[in-house]
């Protein structure tokens, strides 16, 4: 069997902070739609999402639950590891917006 057919299966990471994040969501069926779309990152993650430029470069970005919510991660190739750092709302402009929290989360 070629790897074509079956591809390498990632495990899932979650950080304490995306960890926060998804417990924050109130709604049970949306977190239950995000938990499902994480584990959809198993399967070729870095075909998966966008990557992120500036400050988050070397992330990348799913939506989910429609357009609302960004799933934010890294793939550690040498580990078969994605870590997912971030969960959260898109409201661009907004500091409760998922990409500014994470930049303040994630400055060196």
């Amino acid at each position: 069997m070629s790897d074509e057919a079956n591809p390498t299966e990632y495990h899932i990471q979650l950080t304490p902070l995306a960890l926060e994040m998804l417990a924050a969501v109130k709604d049970r069926r949306e977190q239950e739609k995000l938990r499902d779309r994480i584990d959809q990152l198993r399967i070729e993650p870095e075909k998966q999402g966008k990557a992120l430029v500036d400050n988050l470069s070397g992330f990348r970005s799913i939506r989910a639950v429609g357009q609302r919510y960004r799933i934010v991660y890294k793939v550690e190739q040498d580990q078969v590891v994605v870590v997912v750092v971030g969960i959260g709302r898109r409201k661009e402009g907004d500091k409760k917006d998922i990409y500014a929290i994470l930049e303040k989360m994630l400055d060196p």
